[in-house]
This record gives structure tokens, C-alpha cells and sequence, in this order.
């Protein structure tokens, strides 16, 4: 009878295994210019730089090192220290346009091209991610046109 309470609980923690994995952590570039690596040390060879703002996913976390991966798929290093918390995201595809609210029949605010990096506002909901441009634009995006959330 000892063992029915451990199969309980390998039970329970197999049905977790899946939103545990499925966790996606994302950052922002916080300087003007990030330098990425082949490796997690300065001494690696630069592949390329990203701009300030640059959404990435974290991949590896080895404290003063993080390994990444930005809109392309790319996978690179980065000083941790060149990241934010601040959560942005990045047009992709063509063209995405900016809704006043989370409805396709809403006020179209504007069009936002490709590659353009716009603040996360709000995690997406229904479908809908609220964003703002920095000109000060603030409105709602279809989520399947954005890539860093």
C-alpha cells in the first residue's frame, strides 16, 4: 500500500512535465549594439549584432552568459548583462496592422512593417497582442504576425 501514494505523485508530476517544457522565456537587448558569439566568452568569434530593443529567446542561462535565439532561428551567445526583462516583439511576415482594440473589424491606427520591434504591452490574448510603437502609437497586433512572446 506504500506505493499507491508515489504513483499519485509520479502521476501528478508527468502531467506537469509538459507546461514546464513549454515555458518560453524571452528577453530585450538593452544597449545599442549586442554583440553575439559562437561561444560564452568574449574570446569566441563575433557572428553579428543586434540592435537595442531586439527581442531573443533564451535557450541557456549560465549567468554571465546566455545563449539565444532570435527571430531568424539563429542561435548565438550574449553577455547577460546586455539584456532586459522589457518584453518586445518583432514584426514578421509583411506588414501587420495596428487595431484599436482585439477585433479585425476595429479602427486600423496604422501599418507596421517587417522587422520592426514594437513594446509588449500586454501578453497576448484571444489572438491579440497589445503594443506600442515608439512614435507612441499604442494598439492591438494579430499575435501570428509577431515573433518574441
Amino acid at each position: 500500500m506504500a506505493q499507491q501514494p508515489t504513483k499519485w505523485l509520479l502521476a501528478a508530476a508527468l502531467l506537469l512535465v509538459p507546461a514546464l517544457a513549454s515555458a518560453v522565456e524571452f528577453r530585450s537587448v538593452s544597449v545599442p549594439k549586442a554583440v553575439l558569439y559562437d561561444a560564452p566568452s568574449a574570446q569566441g568569434k563575433k557572428v553579428f549584432i543586434l540592435g537595442q530593443g531586439y527581442p531573443v529567446e533564451v535557450i541557456v542561462n549560465l549567468g554571465d552568459w546566455i545563449k539565444v535565439r532570435d527571430a531568424q532561428g539563429g542561435l548565438n551567445w550574449v553577455e547577460a548583462k546586455q539584456l532586459a526583462n522589457k518584453r518586445t516583439v518583432l514584426v514578421k511576415g509583411g506588414q501587420a496592422d495596428v487595431r484599436q482594440a482585439a477585433d479585425a473589424a476595429s479602427i486600423l491606427l496604422g501599418k507596421i512593417d517587417k522587422d520592426v520591434v514594437l513594446d509588449m504591452l500586454e501578453s497576448p490574448v484571444n489572438g491579440w497582442v497589445k503594443v506600442k510603437h515608439r512614435d507612441g502609437m499604442t494598439g492591438y497586433v494579430l499575435a501570428s504576425s509577431l515573433w518574441g512572446f
